[in-house]
């Protein structure tokens, strides 16, 4: 084949690629965030308790070393050892039984190179949010941890977000769902994407869930990592493993979201184990993202 030839078939193989080549990215710098439900420490789990995972937990947040990272279930113990190993991040976020140190947490972990914190912040999924309380026929205590970030590499600002949403209580999901799309709403500032991480404890197709995928109002909708990603997504729908290395159920619970403005690139269940061990009851839930161009192509990103 002579150089002609060469160039032409290059050439067809670039234009044969419509759905890659129609996705305008105002830069490389992906983002990669994470979810991850931690499996609060418990001596009832046995071998399975904190300190004899502790370092598999970890090692995997090392290696995966998100941007961003969503954690649930945490209790102040597992929070001193994750906090003194991610040196490198700030931990957002209190406890839910008193928005500081007691009870559960949701924390949200941010690189500290790659962000700058403006405002952060945490309510409770309830009719009164900004004390600690128990919503609606909910089992325990839920809350919503959030954080106004700015991206030191490209300039954009994000409205970060981690939660965890009742076991139980449908009816309080569903209300959790309303009250964090009425929060965002209402939050929200223009020109700021929206990440919302979490253990949802419920399928996409709960009504609780597709109440944050369709638009509201001032409310931009917002769509699945998943079944937005770009490349082909890997792992399997299980991302709550019950200490099973193969769910018996695929039990798809862990859900990052994302906002207008947010092309999710690749999208990964890491149902890692370690020689027969697991590092957690549920799997984490990794995606990569990238800022898109707008209609009238990307804004300025300034130097944070």
């Amino acid at each position: 084949m002579n150089w002609f030839h060469r160039m032409l078939a290059i050439s067809l193989v670039v234009l044969g690629q419509p759905a890659q080549a129609a996705v305008q990215r105002c830069d490389t710098h992906e983002l990669r965030v994470m979810t991850y439900n931690v499996r609060l420490d418990t001596p009832a789990d046995g071998p399975n308790r904190w300190d004899q995972r502790r370092d598999l937990f970890i090692g995997q947040l090392r290696l995966v070393r998100p941007a961003m990272l969503g954690l649930q279930e945490v209790v102040p113990g597992q929070r001193s050892d994750i906090a003194s190993a991610m040196g490198g991040y700030l931990v957002l976020g209190g406890g839910r039984d008193d928005g500081k140190a007691a009870g559960e947490a949701s924390p949200l972990l941010v690189d500290k190179l790659r962000f700058r914190v403006s405002a952060s912040g945490m309510f409770w999924l309830s009719p009164t949010p900004l004390v600690p309380s128990l919503g609606w026929d909910a089992a325990f205590r839920r809350v919503v941890t959030w954080a106004r970030l700015t991206d030191r590499v490209t300039g954009h600002r994000i409205l970060a977000i981690n939660t965890h949403w009742d076991h139980i209580g449908v009816q309080a999901r569903l209300n959790s769902a309303v009250q964090l799309r009425g929060w965002i709403a209402a939050q929200r500032q223009a020109g700021e994407a929206v990440i919302l991480l979490g253990d949802f404890n419920a399928p996409l197709t709960e009504a609780s869930l597709q109440a944050l995928l369709v638009p509201h109002g001032n409310f931009p909708g917002l769509r699945e990592a998943r079944a937005g990603s770009r490349e082909l997504p890997v792992g399997g729908p299980a991302t709550f493993n019950g200490w099973d290395l193969v769910p018996k159920t695929s039990q798809t619970i862990d859900h990052v979201l994302v906002g207008p403005g947010l092309e999710v690139t690749r999208y990964h269940v890491l149902a890692a184990h370690f020689g027969g061990r697991l590092a957690s009851d549920h799997f984490p839930v990794i995606a990569d993202l990238a800022f898109t161009r707008s209609g009238k192509g990307c804004a300025a990103t300034p130097r944070a």
